[in-house]
């Protein structure tokens, strides 16, 4: 079995310059004792490790569970603090005696005002006790930051414990799952996986993932790795992000915890009496293990141990998020349904009595109770009684506790079909002879499990099917050797039996072609008609085309045709002839139409205004600010154009320009002048490569990029106060920006966070007069920004 080794403090030699005291520079391994704590609110009793919060008028009863052999006499003191400016009261410290039987358990309610909290394990001397209290009163910020970070830390390493638990446990068990369950374990809980592991051999992988503390980097939220971050984004700066509203709440949080030296808090801070060493809280069932840097001391100094509990205020409802988007069947087998950010889902006990809230196509809501899994990255659900009787479901909520209060989302993918939902589109006549492609829709495609063909000649047989909409699937039907006649399509579905049968009527389609446009110039063209997969080969003249893809196109077929060379006769119409497979040849009539339209751009000019206040950004020819405007100029061949252009971005929105509204304009018989607006033809919300064709009655020429649209930020200064190498630019909207740096080529440059919120960001003092920024929308075009005279 693997052992489970904290490698919480393994990154900090790399992160804090100031070098730790020697006693305190290794990692939290050693052993201390346990702590036994409850929680009482309105009549609830929960272990402390059910609590990500406490609140004022809690009542907790605190107990040491030291071995009977037990030497060393302790005192277990309890502190509230109130901020770090502000000593608390003496009252609101408490001690028990734990080698006393009459004396060794806390009972104490948590007081109005108190912010933060403290567990404290002194060895037994005279004044001990008013010691330690004079201590946390004198410096009350100490400790302060020593309740916030040792808890955060303690957060942190119950993640990595989880994910090395859960390493050894499938290492030991079944080594073959290691390749599939470890990455996803790793995004659960948000560590940094080694890949390299995974291509040992499988008695090797475990020991691998584990073995080397400083490779399990806990990682940020959606994907940022602690290292990562910190290179483009300096550790002050991360502070100042973590204590924003929009930030503290749990972006940066998964590695500022470890970025602070919660190893030297106390390094300084001793008397002859004691000094203090720090604990993690490390919860094992009902019970918190106190987990070391330091072996304690029992000489003066003797070592006070100090460990939190949970901070106190409202405990803020989790933040989790749906997984994906592809719908989950409820009543599929190990079903799971997917969670982003719930790290601390799979790593602590703060959530209970999880269920999925699911209401019927009947309008009855029902809960199906769930388990959190970290090795299928999300809740699975325990028991499907009662679920035919739901009908149809199109979502699930998920609800449950978290420590006393009750929680509801996210909303989850969740899905369920009626009876009977699927039908045949658009109807139910197939053809036969061929394989004929056959839509069905209505019910919930992921609970689709099989679906097979019924035909007279023989037994049913499994059929090919794939999810085109969440209540859509589309299927081949393989009908070749098929005869017209009754046929069924049989739809099984998981958690319903018997399958649903849908009846088609199986008919024969006689061969037809209807003719064949190619345009002049072109290598390809459309043979239309039906059956056309029977088709061999067309000519026309000298010309021959083979057959290409086959699309279905209303109640026939469109069949494209690829020639070896582009045609070269003249618009008009002529015979074809088509050869079949079986080798018949027929005749059919070939329109030669005119040539595609073609643009040659000539040139192009971006136009933008930025905000009064904000510092210009220059932008090369071939980047267009998302707020600005594009004249560009094209030589029409092929020409005259008549019905206009076409402009799309890179999701497909297409919008026309024609020379009625004066978007285009003609200069001399071939050249035409356009101007272009791309937040007024496509929202505010454009950004990537705009394309752009020809349309002359109907027929569109080939596409061809015009330019690319980037949103900018509004930069509005530039401080660079002092001798140091560094400045603050503010602004807004500084999430557009990819990095900053002080040339053109980025050589050394500031990396912006992903979804960076904040206002202002330090970056290279510029050596010139211009930073130097990479666009999200525009990676491979750094652009310029012009500093206004000196800066200090």
């Amino acid at each position: 079995m693997v052992r489970v080794i904290p490698a919480l403090l393994a990154m900090f030699s790399l992160l804090i310059a100031v070098p730790a005291p020697a006693q305190q520079q290794g990692g939290f391994d050693l052993a201390g004792p346990a702590l036994s704590v409850t929680v009482e609110r309105g009549g609830v009793v929960l272990p402390i490790t059910a609590v990500p919060a406490l609140q004022a008028g809690d009542r907790l009863i605190a107990k040491a569970a030291f071995p009977d052999d037990q030497a060393a006499r302790y005192m277990l003191i309890a502190a509230f603090l109130r901020g770090a400016t502000n000593p608390p009261l003496k009252k609101w410290f408490s001690r028990a005696e734990t080698w006393r039987e009459k004396d060794n358990t806390l009972e104490i309610i948590v007081p109005e005002g108190a912010e933060q909290a403290l567990l404290f394990l002194a060895p037994e001397t005279g004044g001990g006790f008013d010691a330690v209290r004079d201590a946390v009163r004198g410096r009350p910020g100490v400790f302060v930051r020593a309740a916030q970070d040792l808890y955060q830390a303690s957060l942190d390493h119950a993640r990595l414990d989880a994910f090395v638990g859960a390493v050894g446990r499938i290492g030991d068990a079944d080594p073959a799952r290691l390749g599939s369950v470890a990455p996803v374990l790793a995004k659960s809980l948000g560590i940094k996986l080694n890949a390299e592991c995974l291509s040992r051999p499988r008695a090797l992988q475990a020991t691998c993932l584990t073995q080397n503390r400083e490779t399990l980097v806990l990682q940020a939220q959606r994907g940022t790795t602690l290292a990562e971050t910190l290179t483009g984004t300096p550790v002050d700066l991360a502070y100042r992000i973590a204590a924003t509203p929009e930030a503290g709440a749990g972006y940066y949080s998964p590695y500022i915890g470890l970025a602070r030296d919660v190893a030297r808090l106390f390094g300084a801070f001793r008397t002859a009496q004691y000094q203090y060493l720090p604990a993690l809280s490390v919860s094992q069932g009902q019970q918190i293990h106190l987990k070391l840097n330091a072996a304690p001391s029992f000489q003066n100094p003797r070592s006070v141990l100090v460990a939190p509990l949970p901070p106190i205020g409202v405990a803020a409802p989790p933040r989790w998020q749906a997984g994906g988007q592809d719908s989950v069947c409820l009543a599929r087998p190990e079903a799971t349904l997917p969670l982003e950010d719930a790290s601390l889902l799979y790593a602590t006990g703060y959530a209970r009595d999880l269920s999925l809230a699911v209401t019927g196509s009947d309008g009855a809501t029902r809960r199906l109770p769930v388990t959190a899994d970290a090795e299928a990255g999300g809740v699975r659900i325990n028991a499907r009684d009662g679920l035919p009787d739901l009908g149809s479901v199109t979502g699930a909520v998920l609800r449950g506790k978290w420590g006393f209060d009750d929680f509801s989302g996210p909303r989850l993918p969740g899905v369920l079909d009626a009876p009977g939902a699927w039908q045949a589109r658009p109807d139910a006549t197939v053809i036969v002879g061929r394989e004929h492609k056959l839509t069905l829709h209505g019910g919930a495609a992921a609970c689709v499990s099989q679906v097979a063909l019924g035909a007279p000649e023989g037994a049913n047989r499994s059929v090919a099917w794939k999810m085109t909409a969440p209540d859509q699937i589309e299927t081949l039907l393989p009908l070749k050797a098929v005869r017209a006649g009754p046929l069924s399509l049989a739809v099984a579905r998981y958690g319903a039996d018997p399958p649903q049968t849908i009846a088609l009527t199986g008919r024969v389609e006689a061969s037809r072609i209807d003719g064949f446009t190619v345009h002049a110039g072109d290598r390809q063209g459309v043979l239309r008609g039906a059956r056309l997969d029977q088709v061999a080969q067309l000519s026309v003249g000298s010309l021959r085309f083979t057959p290409g893809a086959i699309t279905r196109d209303g109640d026939g077929d469109r069949l494209t045709m690829l020639a070896e060379a582009p045609v070269e006769q003249v618009p008009g119409a002529m015979d074809a002839a088509v050869t079949l497979k079986d080798g018949r040849t027929t005749r059919v009539r070939a329109a030669i139409a005119p040539p595609r339209p073609l643009a040659r751009l000539i040139s192009r000019k971006a136009a933008y205004q930025a905000p009064d206040g904000v510092l210009p950004i220059i932008l090369p020819d071939a980047l267009l600010p998302e707020g600005g405007r594009l004249d560009f100029s094209f030589r029409v061949e092929n020409g005259p154009l008549r019905d206009g252009i076409e402009i799309a971005t890179r999701d497909g929105t297409t919008a026309r320009l024609d020379f009625k509204t004066g978007a285009l304009q003609r200069i001399g018989e071939d050249v035409v002048v356009a101007s272009v607006a791309p937040h007024a033809l496509f929202g505010r919300s454009v950004a990537g490569p705009l394309r752009f064709r020809l349309l002359n009655d109907g027929a569109p020429g080939d596409w061809q990029p015009l330019a690319q649209v980037v949103r900018l930020p509004e930069l509005t200064g530039l401080s660079c106060p002092g001798d140091t190498g560094e400045c603050s630019l503010a602004g807004r909207e500084l999430f557009l920006i990819a990095a900053i740096g002080d040339n053109a080529e980025l050589t050394s440059s500031t990396k912006v966070p992903i979804g960076f919120v904040g206002a202002t960001i330090t970056v290279p003092r510029p050596a010139g007069g211009a930073l130097f920024l990479r666009l999200h929308d525009a990676l491979d075009a750094p652009v310029r920004m012009n500093l206004p005279g000196p800066q200090g």
